[in-house]
């Protein structure tokens, strides 16, 4: 059977059930191609921490029990391995098996460049740049930051659909980014019936893992400063709104505003943490309402979030802020994008008159376009890779 390694961060971001859907559905996608999959992660020893985020030896961390637990519900324990990159503790597989998996892999799928570590790296015969975070991964390139870790990869991919073309600012910087989906296993995400539309919820994380980026004299925002512009919804609504958010104590004045504008918040590691709680929070919501990082937004990447997409796949409708996806996707039903806040307020108002009709056509939007069969046949296919048939489903529940 081919074998095909993904690599990309989860222990490095435990108790983030999106995240891991994010990354781990590349892998469970492939796999239902055919391929056998390998997932491999490397940390830092000064990232591990444990449950109450104190620094800890790596064998007792959270990353490392997050990392396991994850791994084992979808299946992919039996040949996975994390790696402390300062001193090459592993669990799972070794450094010796993972050199040896090198020799035998067809591809490194690496999701933002985070494996490095060789000697799998060197001797994979093609490794495939995954690029989640468009403009920031280009304008640090281009200011000359190698934490992009860009260098010796055969192909290059990305999420932001119109990078490479007109009405996008983002430089390409001579590489030749290719457009491509976020991918959702549709089995693991299934529709789910309503019990009537209650709230508009999503997910987030108020400041993001990056600051601010800039370009030619240009200063990008985060998704704080987005999100302020559309604070007010449930008051010009009158429909209840509410965030999972990671927010840190210092903004407590944000925190305060959403809450005196009528936002409930609660706290995402708990109802979010794991795959089941996110997909269970996600699916049991009437719609999701979200805005996007400045820096998406500003750009006109047509950056489009893996969140959504498994709201869609579930039967969600969702209203989310248009960073030039709308150039590329079928929207009005199912999918309304907005710029202004009135145009987030109309379209709020305008999923709750139809929830069901919305619903529907959320479904298919996710199964024409982000089903992990076409997004990543096509992938396979542009850069020779050849699956098997599949055999029995893509994951385990």
């Amino acid at each position: 059977m081919s074998i095909v390694v993904v690599a990309g961060a989860l222990a490095n971001k435990p108790r983030n059930g999106g995240n891991a859907w994010a990354v781990l559905s590349w892998a469970l996608g492939l796999r239902a191609l055919g391929f056998e999959v390998a997932f491999v992660e490397q940390i830092r020893r000064d990232c591990c921490v444990d449950a109450a985020g104190q620094p800890c030896p790596f064998e007792d961390s959270e990353n490392l029990a997050f990392f396991r637990k994850t791994t084992e519900q979808l299946g992919l324990d039996g040949l996975s391995a994390l790696i402390c990159e300062d001193d090459e503790r592993s669990f799972g597989l070794t450094p010796t098996d993972l050199a040896d998996l090198g020799r035998s892999a067809k591809a490194l799928v690496n999701i933002t460049g985070h494996w490095n570590l060789a000697p799998l790296f060197d001797s994979v015969g093609c490794r495939v740049y995954i690029d989640f975070d468009p403009g920031y991964t280009q304008f640090w390139h281009a200011a000359g930051n190698a934490g992009t870790r860009l260098a010796r990869h055969d192909y290059y991919y990305t999420i932001g659909e119109n990078i490479g073309r007109s009405g996008c600012e983002i430089p390409v910087n001579g590489i030749a980014w290719r457009p491509i989906r976020q991918p959702v296993t549709l089995e693991d995400w299934p529709t789910c019936p309503s019990l009537g539309f209650d709230r508009f919820t999503t997910i987030a994380s108020w400041r993001g893992a990056y600051g601010p980026v800039s370009h030619k004299g240009t200063t990008f925002g985060l998704k704080v400063h987005e999100f302020r512009k559309f604070l007010e919804m449930p008051r010009q609504t009158a429909l209840a709104f509410e965030i999972a958010l990671d927010i840190h104590p210092a903004d407590f004045k944000d925190r305060d505003a959403l809450l005196e504008q009528g936002w409930n918040v609660v706290d995402p590691h708990r109802t979010t943490g794991g795959l089941d709680e996110f997909r269970d929070y996600v699916s049991t919501s009437g719609a999701e309402f979200s805005a996007a990082q400045g820096v998406y937004v500003a750009t006109e990447s047509g950056w489009f979030s893996d969140r959504t997409v498994r709201y869609l796949a579930s039967g969600r409708p969702t209203l989310v802020q248009d960073t030039g996806f709308s150039r590329n996707l079928p929207v009005g039903e199912g999918l309304i994008p907005f710029r202004t806040l009135a145009e987030a307020v109309a379209g709020a108002e305008r999923i709750a008159r139809d929830p069901a009709c919305h619903a529907q056509a959320a479904r298919a939007i996710a199964e024409s376009h982000f089903d992990s069969q076409h997004v990543l046949g096509r992938f396979c296919e542009e850069i020779g890779l050849h699956p098997q048939p599949k055999k029995g489903k893509g994951a385990t529940r």
